[in-house]
């Protein structure tokens, strides 16, 4: 089972992470998974923590599969593959459409499909084919890795209702599944299919303030929670009637009303938070339900950012320390 952190952390700039990463992997963490949002893009952090730390498996959660050509996120792969040669994890999926439309000028349609092509292709390019092939959703003409790699990447794909799940299962290496409970695991994982990798982001804060967590967490659960792939998968976990009431306040343009009709239920459903000992044994849970690899999205509210890494650490290993932030 790895161990994971989400990279870069907030309030750090870039440049200035080597220490942090290094102190992941003395810590006992196994992998660094990034992320690509609006903040830094997926690559660039993993590609840094490569050359700082050979200890981490490094991994993307995730590169939507719009946003790059084909041609392009082969390139990209291959190269992370060959700077972190078996260690590197390529985490794709469909993304959404605030990012892909609204915020990249990309149409987003048949996310399915093209979620599928791009897996098709990255399968045979990074196996160093010369691929020359109409796809659904595009075509490509030949082309060929110029630096192939030995040991192409592991594929796991972002997943949340079962389309894409089955996607994961039977064209994919395994999963990444994320804004969902220890609960919400036993039920997507089946989905999946056995022998698969199962990488779980899940969001952390290590304090007992629940009035803060709360707080804090109703704006976070309003700004992801409206999005259509994510409404329609809580939908479909059935957490739409404690929902309806962020949806409609949403549509009608009622942010802060929007975020203040969230329970705390939801909350704490989806932000695992309280005294470091409580916040391992609710990770612990969602290995427990079938997750592989969970990923800690540090939401470091009201906590000192080095001692909350050292609080959620795996056991430690021999030699390993805290870090002075």
């Amino acid at each position: 089972m790895g161990y994971g952190m989400s990279i870069p952390f907030d309030g750090i700039p870039l440049g200035e992470h080597r220490p942090w990463i290094e102190e992941l992997a003395r810590l006992g963490y196994t992998d660094a998974w990034s992320s690509e949002a609006a903040g830094t893009d997926a690559l660039t952090p993993l590609a840094l923590a490569a050359a700082w730390e050979p200890r981490l498996r490094l991994g993307t959660a995730i590169v939507p599969a719009f946003t790059r050509g084909p041609a392009l996120l082969a390139m990209t792969a291959a190269a992370m593959a060959e700077a972190a040669p078996g260690r590197f994890v390529l985490g794709i999926g469909s993304s959404s459409d605030v990012i892909v439309r609204s915020w990249n000028g990309i149409p987003f349609e048949e996310p399915y499909r093209r979620t599928r092509d791009v897996i098709r292709f990255l399968r045979a390019a990074l196996a160093g084919e010369k691929v020359s092939a109409d796809f659904d959703t595009f075509s490509v003409r030949g082309f060929r890795l110029e630096r192939p790699v030995p040991q192409p990447p592991p594929i796991v794909v972002a997943a949340l209702r079962p389309g894409m799940l089955h996607l994961a299962g039977r064209e994919g290496d395994g999963a990444v599944i994320n804004w969902l409970s220890a609960d919400d695991v036993a039920r997507v994982v089946p989905e999946v299919g056995e022998g698969k990798e199962i990488v779980a982001r899940i969001f952390v804060c290590p304090t007992e303030d629940a009035d803060l967590v709360r707080a804090k967490g109703r704006r976070l659960v309003a700004a992801y929670l409206t999005v259509g792939v994510y409404a329609a998968f809580h939908r479909w976990l059935g957490r739409g009637p404690l929902l309806e009431g962020l949806w409609k306040a949403w549509s009608a343009g009622d942010r802060a009303g929007a975020a203040a009709s969230v329970p705390d239920q939801v909350v704490d459903d989806l932000i695992v938070h309280g005294a470091p000992d409580r916040c391992r044994a609710q990770l612990q849970r969602y290995v427990d339900n079938g997750v592989t690899t969970p990923v800690i999205a540090l939401l470091p509210w009201g906590v000192d950012l080095g001692q909350a890494i050292a609080d959620l650490a795996p056991p430690l290993p021999p030699g390993g320390g805290t870090m002075e932030p």
